[in-house]
């Protein structure tokens, strides 16, 4: 029985992982911090997986969790995730991604030189790329402290399995969504509020540029792109994303199409939240995760979106 260690299992992307994982016979070991243990992702793994204490700012907790375990297959997915909250302190946000990668990298190698590693990277390294859609080789000029910190950690996975030879992949993840997506993220904040206005609980959904467009992808594709990625023979690195743009207004529709409300008049577009356009359009470009791996998204996007709001109602009427 193969043994994987996740970083970051109490995540939307680590615990499905772990489900993943689990269905083929891997004995799953999850890396947290301690203020995670009773996180609402981990609830139905209880009992099925170990869970080991470390903290991406806490480079001896690390070596320590990589080297007690000693895994067939290490998964690091941990990160700060809330691009925007990158730029209130760029210290922790470079040290907890790159220099966490770093770590990571470095007690695989000293734990077992054989041992394979996929590094969860992200499309806000291409940033002002001036080409759309992106591929693996598309210019990276990240516009964020979070899109430098991933860059970082990008291009130290190149060069380790180049100068060591170690079997690290890399996935360029591009939005990715699910039930299990924090709140706080905006397409959760559109499906709970769609619920919540079918329920009479809400009156409006106050948003931002409702014409902004993104790539969105479920979350459990992209894990499983992770999967491939980790056992292929050759180690790559690679862009999973839908490669098909969609507006904010795209996913409004969709979610409150799925409760039969009509949104005219109950979204409001609040300036507080409009940001800046992007200078370049993020929209991934896969191919090489088809051709190399046979990855492809099988779960659609108003399937994905159903299943948040059917989440979010039901959540809304268990609270009462």
């Amino acid at each position: 029985m193969p043994r994987a260690l996740i970083t970051g299992i109490a995540g939307q992307d680590g615990s499905y992982l772990a489900d993943l994982l689990l269905e083929d016979g891997t004995d799953v070991v999850g890396l947290i911090r301690a203020e995670d243990r009773d996180g609402p992702n981990l609830a139905h793994l209880a009992g099925r997986v170990r869970l080991v204490e470390g903290d991406l700012l806490d480079p001896a907790s690390l070596r320590a969790a990589v080297g007690d375990v000693a895994p067939d297959e290490l998964y690091h997915l941990a990160a700060p995730t809330f691009v925007p909250a990158s730029w209130d302190d760029p210290t922790t946000t470079v040290a907890a991604i790159a220099g966490a990668t770093s770590t990571i990298l470095a007690a695989a190698r000293e734990t077992d030189p054989a041992m394979r590693v996929y590094v969860a990277t992200s499309s806000e390294i291409f940033g002002d790329a001036g080409v759309s859609p992106q591929d693996e080789d598309s210019p990276k000029r990240p516009r964020s402290p979070y899109g430098v910190a991933k860059l970082a950690a990008h291009q130290l996975i190149a060069l380790l399995r180049e100068r060591h030879g170690q079997h690290v992949s890399a996935g360029i993840t591009f939005n990715h969504e699910s039930p299990r997506r924090p709140p706080h993220f905006v397409p959760r904040k559109i499906t709970r509020g769609a619920a919540a206005i079918s329920l009479g609980l809400q009156d409006e959904l106050r948003l931002g540029d409702l014409g902004a467009q993104r790539d969105w992808t479920d979350a459990r594709d992209v894990v499983r792109g992770a999967v491939l990625a980790l056992r292929h023979d050759v180690p790559g690195d690679y862009v999973f994303a839908s490669g098909v743009p969609r507006t904010v207004k795209d996913l409004v529709d969709a979610a409150f199409a799925h409760v039969g409300v009509d949104p005219a008049g109950r979204v409001v577009v609040d300036p507080e939240f409009v940001r800046p356009p992007e200078p370049t359009q993020l929209l991934g470009d896969p191919t090489r995760a088809r051709e190399v791996l046979g990855w492809e998204p099988r779960i659609g996007f108003a399937q994905m979106i159903g299943e948040m709001v059917e989440t979010d109602l039901a959540e809304l009427r268990a609270a009462g």
